[in-house]
């Protein structure tokens, strides 16, 4: 019995690495395979791959709706990279009502995680005020958290933003900075 408790996870990880593998070398087939596999197990990253195949239409058919099914459960499960597509969707209205606020809340949570594309894209939607109050302290500050973790859009969208700032928000800002990397280590 202990056997089988510290053997599933390193056989769960064999088939997550075997889908992605298989996905980048565009054998979709295995991928999606490997992929349900996980899914059904209720394992995030399976359920993140199945959302991502069902999003961008590799080996089945393109369908926001299973892309958005797939990447609500493992977003609910804590993968970053789920919560920050899910949010694009909701961003966008793919596969789902659009919904700024549940975007926002996504792309915050996988932020707060480390997920690269998240302040990036948060910092587009206060920089737009894609349904929410425009906001170009909340759109630097989003930006350069983006730049900081070696995201060169965010770096473009900081420079432009700044731009339209005075020397107050841009202080303003970069406080902003400060503070949420303190209360969010390891960003």
């Amino acid at each position: 019995m202990l056997l089988t408790i510290y053997t599933t996870p390193s056989l769960a990880l064999g088939n997550y690495n075997d889908g992605t593998i298989a996905f980048d070398r565009g054998d979709y087939k295995t991928a999606l395979k490997e992929f349900k596999n996980l899914a059904e197990q209720k394992d995030s990253r399976g359920q993140y791959g199945m959302g991502l195949m069902y999003d961008m239409g590799t080996g089945v058919s393109m369908n926001f709706e299973e892309a958005v099914k797939w990447y609500q459960l493992s977003a609910e499960q804590g993968n970053a990279d789920a919560q920050n597509n899910l949010a694009t969707m909701y961003a966008e209205g793919e596969g789902t009502k659009k919904d700024a606020h549940k975007a926002k809340k996504l792309y915050e949570r996988a932020a707060q995680q480390g997920n690269f594309d998240a302040p990036n894209n948060l910092g587009t939607m206060y920089l737009q005020g894609l349904g929410i109050t425009r906001n170009y302290i909340r759109a630097y500050m989003w930006f350069h958290l983006g730049e900081m973790k070696g995201d060169r859009a965010a770096k473009k969208n900081r420079e432009f933003v700044e731009t339209k700032m005075n020397s107050e928000e841009i202080i303003e800002a970069n406080k902003q900075v400060e503070e949420w990397m303190s209360r969010y280590v390891g960003f």
